[in-house]
């Protein structure tokens, strides 16, 4: 992933348990009680921090230590192995690499442009099919959530949906159902990994993706989900394959378009920027990606 083209406009401690570094470890299987029991008599007789001790005896790797020590400061991410989650989940699994630098700095401004004016939601969108908008948007949503905000990403792509399997969801129920009337709510999943993240699959694939999404059954939804969440991401089908990308972006207000280089041509953007502004829909910025 690159920066932008131009500005924009583990597993989790859950909250309340133990969060020293002992405790941590413990939880997350890293240790045993029974080698915690030995960490803690080297600990008092050399006066060293648990981890250190921990360490000594070869019971963990400074890649653990590092890894508790994000959750104690809820910032949890996860180490290569760790979850079922895509490898190209870059910030769960690279947290401190180039490429999640470059989405923070896209968070931030995001968060300044767009969130902090009053907005809960936003549009992920690419205009063709494999620009890497879903991919981003996983990504995104995972740096939202590692700032503390409580984050909901909705695969409202109902064509090709590809959330389910970045995240390896189980459950089968998603937006379509909710419109459908044949699932609730409780079809969103909470992914623990990350404390504040949570994830809206698509469902059940419908003939009529662009009608659903269209309907007053979807505004009545997405302002309920504002309601709950702080932050709202939704990934669309490509802006090419009809009008639903644009349904969910009239009700979002903006979009963040997903450029794919060597691939989208700018007269295709400044096309759907025609279009959206037409709409009435604010494109808060644009994002240059690679991967």
């Amino acid at each position: 992933m690159n920066a932008p083209v131009h500005p924009v406009a583990t597993p989790g401690a859950p909250r309340g348990t133990d969060s020293s570094i002992g405790g941590l470890l413990l939880e997350s299987g890293k240790i045993t009680p029974e080698n915690a029991e030995r960490v803690l008599r080297m600990q008092k007789e050399l006066g060293i921090r648990f981890g250190e001790a921990a360490q000594r005896l070869g019971l963990i790797t400074e890649a653990d230590i590092q890894q508790v020590l994000a959750r104690q400061f809820d910032y949890p991410y996860l180490q290569a192995g760790e979850g079922k989650f895509s490898p190209k989940l870059v910030a769960a699994y690279q947290p401190f690499s180039h490429q999640v630098e470059q989405l923070r700095a896209i968070r931030s401004q995001l968060m300044l442009r767009w969130f902090a004016r009053g907005r809960k939601a936003l549009t992920i969108v690419e205009i063709g099919d494999g620009d890497g908008a879903s991919l981003f948007a996983a990504n995104l949503a995972v740096v939202f959530s590692q700032l503390g905000e409580q984050t909901l990403l909705v695969d409202a792509n109902l064509r090709a949906p590809q959330q389910q399997q970045i995240f390896d969801l189980s459950s089968r129920s998603g937006l379509s159902d909710i419109l459908a009337g044949r699932a609730g709510q409780d079809a969103v999943t909470k992914i623990d990994s990350f404390i504040d993240l949570s994830v809206l699959a698509a469902g059940t694939l419908p003939p009529n993706p662009q009608e659903m999404l269209s309907r007053p059954g979807f505004g009545s939804l997405a302002t309920q989900l504002e309601a709950r969440y702080d932050v709202v991401l939704y990934d669309v089908a490509p802006f090419e394959q009809g009008a639903d990308a644009l349904a969910v972006a009239m009700r979002t207000g903006g979009v963040l378009l997903v450029a794919r280089r060597h691939k989208t041509m700018l007269a295709e953007i400044g096309a759907m920027n025609e279009q959206l502004s037409q709409a009435g829909v604010q494109v808060v910025g644009s994002v240059l990606v690679d991967f």
